[in-house]
């Protein structure tokens, strides 16, 4: 199995993110959806956080990139 590289993982955490985002507005448009729409917003995002810790872990920081906060 061939390892990604640092960056490419990150990129996918950052995709996560968005898409975590965007089910989050569609949560606050859609009130019958809102409360499974916003938890699976924030376990998207958890999933994201997972992935930074992962990479900062097993492969050291990547220099230049900026992980969430939150």
């Amino acid at each position: 199995m061939r390892f990604m590289p640092a960056h490419e993982i990150l990129l996918e955490a950052k995709k996560l993110r968005r898409v975590s985002d965007s089910l989050n507005v569609l949560s606050t448009q859609h009130a019958p959806l809102a409360e499974a729409l916003s938890i699976l917003s924030g376990n998207v995002r958890h999933s994201a956080s997972l992935l930074e810790v992962l990479v900062e872990l097993r492969l050291g920081p990547e220099p230049g990139f900026e992980g969430a906060s939150n």
